[in-house]
């Protein structure tokens, strides 16, 4: 496991966002030398929006995140414990919380930088470290790598350093989505990028109604399949690892779990790549902030009674394509 939970945001998010941040900050400093003043903007559902107020205050600089009407008290919570300016609630999705920073807030602030959660090259810098991390102690390429899809920076981190590497023949990559949230899963059905009406899975930290370009181009590639399982496979997940490994994750790296077990990864790849025990299969746990025992305990209980947390028996999704999954 790659414990990004672990990284000063709780979240993968410190790699993409605080390489951005970083970037901005260098270029806006004064020909003496001097910094100039300078205040970042965020829409965010909790992960990128508590990276960027992590990284900004790292550097000095103010952060205002504008996250959507969606966004849980928890996540809110810990942006502002962050140490940020401002929490300003808006519209019911991202997309709609960027709209009001980019239309409304930045027009009236000459000081202030936009921040994009997933979409841009300094972004998949960033993220592209993990892959570099991952080369560097496992001392060979992975067999697999599992990682789950909101807008799709991380995906777009983890290919690109593939493809610098050269290893697209013999890493495969598992895009993980949840049900409600499968922007880039429905966009393969459709064989075009669509946007999703509204998101309906629990999972609100992948809650992004459409895909970076990129994302969608990067995941029908040969060696890229996308998954998506449902709310309750991504709770069960959370549970395994709280019950085995003993770490408390968010729904957005439960959903990687339940393909580790039962020979379900075994099947799923059969067409591409034999897995056996001694492969080198790497779950990116991307984030530990949406997560609380409360959470925890409620999905354990709902769990009772139809399923226990010991069975882990996950069976193929209905649907296997060429580079999509859909359970």
């Amino acid at each position: 496991m790659k414990l990004d939970n672990l990284q000063p945001s709780g979240s993968f998010k410190s790699r993409g966002v605080g390489n951005y941040v970083l970037q901005r900050a260098a270029e806006r400093i004064s020909t003496s030398g001097v910094p100039l003043s300078t205040h970042f903007y965020a829409a965010s559902g909790g992960n990128a929006g508590i990276a960027c107020v992590h990284a900004a205050s790292t550097l000095g600089y103010p952060a205002t995140v504008v996250v959507p009407k969606s966004a849980k008290p928890v996540m809110i919570a810990k942006i502002w414990a962050m140490g940020v300016r401002q929490v300003i609630q808006h519209g019911s999705t991202i997309a709609e919380a960027q709209e009001y920073i980019l239309n409304t807030l930045l027009p009236a602030d000459p000081t202030g930088v936009f921040v994009p959660p997933f979409d841009h090259q300094d972004i998949w810098d960033g993220n592209a470290t993990v892959m570099q991390e991952i080369a560097s102690q496992l001392g060979d390429k992975p067999d697999v790598v599992i990682c789950s899809v909101g807008g799709g920076g991380l995906l777009n981190g983890i290919m690109q350093e593939i493809d610098h590497r050269k290893w697209s023949n013999d890493v495969q990559v598992l895009a993980m989505e949840t049900k409600g949230a499968d922007s880039l899963g429905q966009s393969l059905d459709a064989g075009h990028i669509i946007t999703l009406p509204r998101i309906t899975s629990q999972a609100t930290s992948l809650g992004v109604v459409r895909v970076a370009d990129k994302t969608f181009e990067y995941a029908q590639r040969p060696n890229v399949t996308s998954v998506v399982l449902t709310d309750e496979e991504a709770a069960k997940g959370c549970c395994l690892l709280a019950e085995h490994e003993r770490m408390m994750v968010e729904l957005t790296v439960g959903v990687n779990v339940p393909v580790c077990f039962d020979g379900y990864l075994q099947r799923l790849l059969a067409s591409k790549k034999t897995i056996t025990k001694d492969s080198k299969v790497v779950l990116v746990v991307c984030g530990g902030n949406d997560i609380s025992l409360d959470m925890l305990m409620a999905w354990r209980m709902a769990m009772v009674g139809s399923e226990t947390v010991q069975d882990h028996t996950t069976s193929l999704p209905a649907r296997v394509g060429a580079t999509g999954v859909t359970a």
